[in-house]
């Protein structure tokens, strides 16, 4: 059984600087995964996309079907994972659910008020305008977590609460009914 650290927030809501501060403290070794790390290793012919030669709506569902796949496998395979994603799509919530069963899964909620959302977003230029207020509008809806944490709190912070939670073994989330 691996042990999964999913950090489920709205594009630029903090996930990454959280995932990065608890990697090096936890006291296991965790995989930090997510999309932007496949985004920036140049897996996907960006450029591309970007020119319209290539239609990411028509490429979108196998791209994350490819991505799930690897993550149950990676987590099947023995591997502890900190995963960052957006569950911003019908069924990947019961989908992971099912991949993740024989795993420990703590599932955080990471929360940014709307106007700092748009703020980050507009200075990263890597995602679509408007993306972290369709994410902020919907994507905790219907998903229990076991812990939740204020992306306004410092990274110090939300690492300490996040550690001290999943350390104490309690799981009540969306993974685990």
């Amino acid at each position: 059984m691996a042990q999964i650290i999913f950090l489920h927030g709205a594009s630029s809501s903090g996930k990454s600087t959280i995932a990065k501060a608890l990697q090096t403290r936890i006291e296991k070794p965790f995989w930090h995964i997510s999309i932007d790390h496949l985004r920036d290793a140049g897996v996907l012919p960006l450029s591309r996309f970007r020119s319209g030669e290539f239609v990411w709506r028509d490429a979108r569902k196998a791209f994350f079907d490819g991505f799930h796949a690897s993550l149950s496998a990676y987590a099947d395979a023995g591997n502890n994972l900190i995963l960052e994603h957006i569950l911003d799509t019908a069924g990947w919530m019961e989908m992971l659910h099912e991949r993740f069963l024989q795993h420990d899964v703590f599932f955080v909620g990471i929360h940014c008020p709307l106007e700092i959302l748009i703020e980050r977003e507009k200075a990263r230029g890597d995602r679509p305008i408007g993306s972290a207020r369709r994410d902020y509008e919907t994507i905790h809806q219907d998903k229990i977590y076991d812990l939740e944490l204020n992306a306004l709190d410092s990274a110090q912070a939300n690492t300490n609460k996040l550690l001290t939670a999943w350390r104490s073994g309690r799981r009540a989330s969306s993974f685990h009914p």
